[in-house]
C-alpha cells in the first residue's frame, strides 16, 4: 500500500511511520510522498533525509484551496497513492482531495474525540480540567476533526502534569496508535 504523508510541523508521527516500517512493525506499506503546507516544517527536512519526495506549498500563493489541492491530487496520483496520512497537518482537507480519496484519508488527533476537536486539544483537556484525554485516529471527512472514529488509547492526565509532559504522553501513544491502525488498513486492503 503506498501512502502519503501530510505534516506541517516536526514530524514526530511521520518518523515513527518510518521507524515502525523500518522495524517490520508495518509491512506492505511505503511511504512515497511527504505533503507539507510549510516548506520550512521539520518534517520537509527529515523526508529529504529518507530520501522520500516531498512536495511542500504555501497556500497563499494559489487563489483558492481547490487550486492547491488540484496541484496535490496531480502529485498523489503521479504516485499512485493508495491512502493519505494526515499527521499534523494543520489545513482542513476541502473537496478536490475528500472526494479522490473517499475514506482513503486518516487523521490523528490528540485527544478523544469527539471531546476537544480541533486545534490545541491539549490545551483544551488541561483547561477543562478532565482526568482522561488520549488519542484519537479518525478517517477525514470535510469536518474537523468529525470523521469516523478508527481506534482510539487514553491516557491518564496527573495532578500535576504539565502541558509538556502531556504532550510527551500522547505523543508516545501517537506513535504506537497510528502505525498500527495503518498496518491494520494494508491488511484490509490486501485482503480485498
Amino acid at each position: 500500500m503506498k501512502i502519503a504523508v501530510f505534516a506541517s510541523g516536526k514530524g514526530s508521527n511521520f518518523v515513527a511511520i518510518l521507524e515502525a516500517i523500518e522495524s517490520k512493525n508495518i509491512t506492505n506499506v511505503q511511504v512515497v510522498l511527504l505533503v507539507s503546507d510549510r516548506p520550512e516544517a521539520l518534517a520537509v527536512q527529515k523526508a529529504k533525509d529518507e530520501s522520500i519526495p516531498v512536495f511542500t506549498f504555501n497556500a497563499k500563493d494559489y487563489p483558492n484551496k481547490q487550486a492547491y489541492e488540484e496541484v496535490i491530487l496531480e502529485k498523489l496520483t503521479q504516485r499512485e497513492v493508495d491512502f493519505i496520512v494526515l499527521a499534523g497537518y494543520m489545513r482542513l482537507l476541502g473537496h478536490v482531495l475528500l472526494e479522490a480519496y473517499d475514506r482513503k484519508i486518516i487523521n490523528v488527533h490528540p485527544s478523544l474525540l469527539p471531546a476537544f476537536a480541533g486545534k490545541d486539544a491539549i490545551g483544551q483537556a488541561l483547561d477543562y480540567g478532565v482526568k482522561v484525554t488520549g488519542v484519537t485516529v479518525h478517517f477525514v471527512d470535510e469536518g474537523m476533526d468529525t470523521g469516523a472514529v478508527i481506534a482510539q488509547r487514553a491516557v491518564m492526565i496527573d495532578s500535576d502534569e504539565t502541558r509538556e509532559s502531556l504532550i510527551i504522553k500522547i505523543q508516545e501513544q501517537e506513535h504506537s496508535l497510528l502505525p498500527e491502525v495503518i498496518q491494520s488498513l494494508a491488511n484490509k486492503e490486501a485482503a480485498k
